[in-house]
C-alpha cells in the first residue's frame, strides 16, 4: 500500500487536537507538507523543536507503510523557509568574517538539519571550508568555518 503523506499528517494533527489545512508540494528532495493552522506557534514549538518532532514522526509512519516512501519535510506557516533564510544569512556573514580576518569562526550548536543547511550554503565557496564538531554536554554539534588553504 503506497504511503499517503498528506493524509498521515492530517490524522496525526487531528489526533493531537489541531485543526489545520495542509498543502502538498513536490520537490526534488521529496515532498513538502505546508501546514496552515490557527495555533501555529504550538505546532512549531521552541526553536522549531515540535515541528522537527512532527516531521520525524510523519516520516517514520510513512516509512513503516512503504519503505520506498519519499522523504517528507513539514513546515508550518512558512517557518522553515524563514529559518532557512536566516541560517543562510548567518553562514554568509560568518564566511565574510573568515575571509576578512582569516580567523576560524565557530557558530552555535545546531541540529543536524540546520547544520546541513549551512554546509550546503557554503559548499561552493572556494575560500571557506566547514566542519561539524562535537560540543561537550550536548547532542548538537557546532560548525567551524575556516579559510581553505
Amino acid at each position: 500500500m503506497p504511503a499517503e503523506p498528506k493524509a498521515t499528517l492530517q490524522k496525526i494533527l487531528e489526533s493531537l487536537g489541531f485543526g489545520a489545512t495542509i498543502e502538498e508540494h513536490r520537490m526534488e528532495e521529496g515532498i513538502l507538507l505546508d501546514v496552515k493552522a490557527d495555533d501555529s506557534g504550538r505546532l512549531i514549538g521552541r526553536q522549531g523543536q515540535t515541528l522537527s518532532d512532527l516531521q520525524y514522526i510523519t516520516n517514520r509512519l510513512l516509512f513503516q507503510q512503504d519503505a520506498s516512501a519519499p522523504k517528507i519535510m513539514v513546515d508550518v506557516s512558512g517557518y522553515r523557509a524563514q529559518a532557512r533564510e536566516a541560517l543562510v544569512r548567518k553562514a554568509k556573514e560568518a564566511a565574510e568574517k573568515v575571509r576578512r580576518w582569516g580567523d576560524v569562526v565557530e557558530l552555535e550548536p545546531l541540529s543536524a538539519f540546520d547544520r546541513r543547511i549551512i554546509h550546503q550554503a557554503l559548499k561552493d565557496d572556494p575560500n571557506i571550508e566547514t566542519h561539524s564538531v562535537e560540543v561537550e554536554g550536548t547532542e548538537k554539534k557546532a560548525i567551524l568555518l575556516r579559510p581553505k588553504h
